[in-house]
């Protein structure tokens, strides 16, 4: 069954190491314990990325172990000035010593060496961003402090397994729609978040991936009637035959999409896109405004990411054929293609 919604709590993995169930929940129904993997280690891939972002600025930060490397990241974006910054340490077989926790509704999420302090916390109804990056750019130190509004809501929560290897699987939550408070400093200037106006998603993955791996995904938060709306779509890896991660979010509530298409312009990420759904429910335009592009190349290692951060407007339609307009939302839509 196509977009099959999983209720039944339980353990994520079967003896084997496979999905129990393949599909879709609105919280971490399924428990998901490392040790119950069947692959080796260095194939095990877990991180915690958080984007904050609003009309002028964004900030986006990552810890994750990727098995036998681990990439600790800060970007820092400036729309109104059109450039961005990304500064990225790597690790060499971290292998889940780590300790990124088995869930995100709890257990905090540390990673410090010499020049990188970071620290994701969680409370009751709010999550905590605090970072210090020596040496961040040009020599300067980058901070942040920022606290995200988390109030009793729908989440997307996909568990895609490869139908090549039973033993890979995909598990992720995106929390959209979380209200933003608190700043960071770079430069001597300091770029404010304010609650009414401005959002954070949290992108909690793990599981064991198969090597070459390409996708698509967008997420994008604002107000709309005085409520905060926010979608989530993606697509591109894994078998999806049980459903799809495609979503919107109004009023803490989730509501369902089929599949959503990108309509990238070839060879210009800058021009132009459109979105376009197979239910009809999410049609949308994307002027892009930054291409957060970066390229790796090391040896097993090999990255191509364009994460384009745009204006979208459109409609979008909820479960009750209540259409959502939106004009010039600011959010963003990525073409990533990983081998690792």
């Amino acid at each position: 069954m196509r977009n099959h919604e999983v209720v039944t709590k339980q353990p994520l993995l079967k003896e084997d190491g496979s999905l129990r169930e393949p599909g879709w929940s609105k919280q971490l129904v399924q428990k998901y314990d490392r040790r119950q993997i069947r692959a080796p280690k260095f194939r095990i891939k877990e991180w915690d990325y958080y984007l904050v972002l609003n009309e002028d600025f964004a900030g986006a930060f990552t810890i994750s172990d990727d098995g036998y490397i681990g990439l600790q990241s800060v970007s820092l974006l400036n729309f109104k000035e059109g450039w961005e910054h990304t500064e990225t340490i790597l690790n060499a077989f971290p292998m889940g010593k780590f300790d990124l926790p088995s869930t995100s509704a709890r257990g905090d999420t540390v990673y410090r060496d010499k020049r990188l302090h970071m620290e994701y916390t969680v409370e009751e109804g709010k999550r905590r961003i605090r970072c210090r990056f020596d040496k961040f750019w040009q020599g300067k130190t980058f901070r942040c402090d920022i606290t995200l509004e988390q109030p009793e809501m729908d989440t997307m929560v996909i568990a895609t397994p490869w139908k090549e290897k039973k033993t890979a699987f995909y598990y992720n939550q995106k929390i959209n729609c979380m209200s933003a408070s608190g700043k960071m400093e770079f430069d001597g200037k300091v770029y404010r978040f304010h609650k009414e106006t401005d959002f954070g998603t949290l992108d909690w993955g793990r599981g064991v991936w198969t090597y070459d791996n390409r996708w698509y995904w967008g997420s994008g938060n604002t107000v709309v009637n005085g409520r905060p709306f926010g979608f989530n779509i993606g697509y591109g890896f894994g078998d999806t035959s049980a459903a799809t991660e495609n979503m919107l979010f109004y009023d803490g509530r989730c509501h369902k999409l089929d599949d959503v298409t990108f309509h990238i312009p070839e060879g210009d990420y800058m021009k132009p896109w459109t979105f376009s759904s197979s239910d009809g429910r999410f049609e949308m335009d994307f002027v892009p405004v930054l291409d957060r592009a970066a390229k790796t190349a090391a040896v097993l290692i090999e990255t191509d990411q364009h994460q384009v951060f745009g204006r979208m407007s459109g409609k979008a339609v909820l479960d009750d054929r209540t259409v959502i307009e939106v004009k010039d939302m600011m959010c963003f839509a990525e073409d990533v293609h990983n081998r690792y």
